[in-house]
């Protein structure tokens, strides 16, 4: 009887080794997909503000209150 239920908990311990190893690996692929995203979004800022570099934001604000739609 005790060998059947080492048998079992050795069972139990492996399946949940392997969740937790599916778990981490889960976790590592969502940092990567954020970190990817993060890495785009700072380009476009970079982009977007060598082509603000003429213009102030207090001047472009101004502009853009005196626009008349």
């Amino acid at each position: 009887m005790a060998i059947a239920l080492e048998k079992k908990i050795a069972a139990l311990v492996g399946v949940v080794k392997a969740i937790h190893k599916e778990l981490i690996l889960t976790k590592m692929l969502h940092t990567k997909k954020t970190r990817r995203n993060q890495v785009a979004w700072n380009a476009l800022s970079l982009k977007v503000a060598t082509s603000w570099d003429c213009v102030t934001a207090v001047d472009e604000i101004v502009s853009q209150r005196e626009k008349q739609w």
